[in-house]
């Protein structure tokens, strides 16, 4: 009888013991990966003329169509940014129309912290912009 209880207790301290280091790892696992793996940041974005490069070693471009082609790449770019400015500028429209439309429903008591609360979403915003990772 002694032994049963015996090799049952040891049973579960193996099985214990192997949960354990199952959520363990995992926890490591996890933690490491938001910590390093998550902090890299993504590779820069390739220049005009890094493209050129790659795409005259690639297709055999002459130098002249090389040139045409960076101009192309400049100012398909160009057209690119200017559609996100300009997105960005109506978002910006729409979110200040939003709040506007928020402040008049709230007191004059309430308007302090709801002030506070859009300035820390405001930065919070600058700063994920400014890191997207």
């Amino acid at each position: 009888m002694e032994t049963t209880k015996t090799r049952s207790e040891a049973a579960i301290l193996v099985v214990v013991v192997f949960v354990l280091g199952a959520l363990f790892g995992g926890t490591a696992n996890h933690l490491w990966g938001e910590r390093v793996w998550g902090k890299q940041a993504p590779p820069p974005p390739r220049t005009t003329q890094q493209i050129v490069t790659d795409m005259t070693a690639e297709l055999n471009l002459t130098p002249a169509q090389a040139q045409q082609f960076g101009a192309v790449v400049d100012d398909t770019h160009g057209q690119i940014h200017a559609d996100y400015d300009a997105a960005d500028a109506r978002r910006d429209q729409i979110r200040k129309a939003g709040r506007d439309r928020l402040r008049a429903i709230l007191t004059p008591e309430q308007l302090p912290k709801f002030e506070e609360i859009m300035r820390k979403l405001d930065e919070q915003r600058k700063q994920s912009v400014a890191n997207p990772h």
